[in-house]
């Protein structure tokens, strides 16, 4: 097992995870590892960042709290997250089609509506009452708040990708999902179908 390599800077310490490791191997390993770790702490709080693979909220916590529980100093993730569509295809494996990708710069207020034929980023938020529709995959690097509609001449391929999810309705091609506004609002999401349903990871 070798998916969890440290090196040690003046300033801080890097713990690199590899691209293709299963999480139980992660835990499993740094575990292992951060004792060896602990004994070079003594009084020192150098900083760790952990960078490499990239990582679910659920994941992070786990690994964050693992590392506390034997040292306890600033732990920083520096993982790649939704920002754009090479992490997203290399996130969960899925075939993210390369289409024509348009980038919006700006937050889209209510009663804004953009529609473009292939895939759209947009730099910035999608406010309640706003409209974004694609032919293909949209990536929103904000927080989406209005509605989103991915895949509308009937790609069910087509994803969703958000820093902060807080909207009531998803679309993708033709099936929808509601969304309860008490639940929680997600970050880092990437939205797509499986067996005929909108899943939200």
């Amino acid at each position: 097992m070798n998916c969890v390599s440290i090196n040690l800077r003046t300033d801080e310490i890097v713990i690199k995870i590899d691209d293709n490791a299963e999480q139980s191997d992660i835990t499993k390993e740094l575990a292992i590892k951060l004792l060896e770790l602990k004994k070079l702490y003594q009084d020192s709080k150098t900083p760790i960042r952990v960078t490499g693979k990239i990582l679910k909220n659920s994941e992070i916590e786990e690994i964050e709290s693992l590392i506390k529980k034997e040292i306890n100093v600033k732990v920083r993730f520096d993982t790649p997250t939704s920002l754009g569509l090479h992490s997203i295809t290399r996130s969960y494996k899925k075939d993210v089609a390369t289409s024509e990708t348009i980038y919006h710069k700006g937050s889209l207020r209510s009663g804004q509506k953009i529609e473009v034929e292939g895939s759209i980023v947009i730099i910035g938020d999608v406010n309640s009452g706003a409209e974004v529709i694609a032919g293909d995959n949209i990536v929103i690097i904000g927080t989406l708040r209005g509605l989103a509609h991915a895949g509308a001449k009937g790609n069910k391929e087509a994803i969703i990708a958000t820093s902060t999810l807080d909207a009531v309705q998803l679309r993708i091609s033709n099936i929808v999902k509601e969304i309860d506004k008490n639940e929680q609002v997600y970050e880092h999401v990437y939205i797509y179908v499986k067996d005929d349903q909108i899943i939200i990871e």
